[in-house]
């Protein structure tokens, strides 16, 4: 019998999916529920913990990648042996908690959030919950794939053209009142970036710094920029972390993408600003 898989109880599935609410979250400067997240995370993720625990035994087999096929197979080894010696009572006690309080403090959509390596994660906790060695051997190999560095490229492919516009569709109706166009934009670019290996989140973002980096200079000639030289300091900042992003060539990690979105919020109020006086 196959096992099925429950993602409220995929331990890395909820902490990513908590992980894009918080920046969700940080985008739109919602500071009450940011800290409602991390007070989540610090409760339910602490060091000493079956979750803290369980989330490291994901974490071995998502997050490192291009190895050889023998030392991922090792890897595997290994951390099923560490998952065998988590109390499965107890880390099912801390889901159900973790559960609770998610759904009591944020919303239950917290679960429906958009996590890119879902069927990494999916495969994973398949392998971890099989009592069928046939399976437990498929989805081993599985993972293998996704650790070595032959599969990189290969598991890129094409996410289905209805899945990524019905997405996209929720995604800009969900925050069609909270974000700028061209910060719903580069969200959306971002969230599906897996699909292409990012190409088109490449294209967009060092197209997006160097109008950025434009838009900014021309403020500084502004009245209300050029005279004060604690704005034309902290201008200036805001340039020189964006020339750190300019011709990207490896993905945009988070610190990235929030240093742009924040930018374009910025240069949105400078003109605005701008023009009321």
């Amino acid at each position: 019998m196959k096992a099925k898989h429950n993602k409220k109880r995929n331990t890395a599935f909820v902490f990513e999916a908590l992980a894009r609410e918080a920046t969700v979250s940080i985008i739109k400067g919602d500071k009450e529920r940011q800290q409602k997240i991390v007070d989540i995370v610090r409760k339910h993720f602490q060091p000493d913990s079956f979750l803290r625990k369980d989330l490291e035994c994901y974490r071995s087999l998502y997050e490192n990648q291009e190895l050889e096929n023998n030392i991922s197979r090792q890897v595997i080894e290994a951390v099923k042996a560490v998952k065998k010696s988590i109390n499965p009572e107890g880390l099912f006690e801390q889901q159900t908690e973790l559960i609770k309080d998610i759904n009591k403090a944020l919303s239950p959509q917290v679960f429906n959030n958009f996590v890119p390596n879902y069927k990494t994660l999916a495969t994973i906790a398949k392998m971890f919950n099989t009592s069928s060695p046939k399976e437990g051997v498929l989805l081993e190999n599985k993972i293998v794939d996704n650790m070595s560095k032959s599969s990189i490229q290969e598991n890129m492919k094409p996410i289905d053209n209805i899945v990524y516009s019905t997405f996209v569709k929720r995604f800009n109706e969900k925050y069609a009142d909270d974000l700028l166009e061209e910060q719903k934009e580069l969200l959306t670019y971002y969230i599906t970036s897996f699909a292409d290996n990012a190409l088109e989140l490449k294209i967009y973002m060092n197209e997006e710094v160097a109008r950025l980096k434009n838009q900014l200079q021309e403020a500084k000639k502004t009245e209300e920029i050029k005279n004060d030289s604690e704005m034309i300091e902290k201008t200036d900042k805001v340039m020189q972390k964006l020339l750190s992003y300019e011709k990207l060539q490896e993905p945009a990690n988070e610190q990235a993408l929030l240093t742009v979105l924040k930018t374009q919020q910025l240069v949105k109020e400078i003109y605005e600003d701008g023009s009321n006086n």
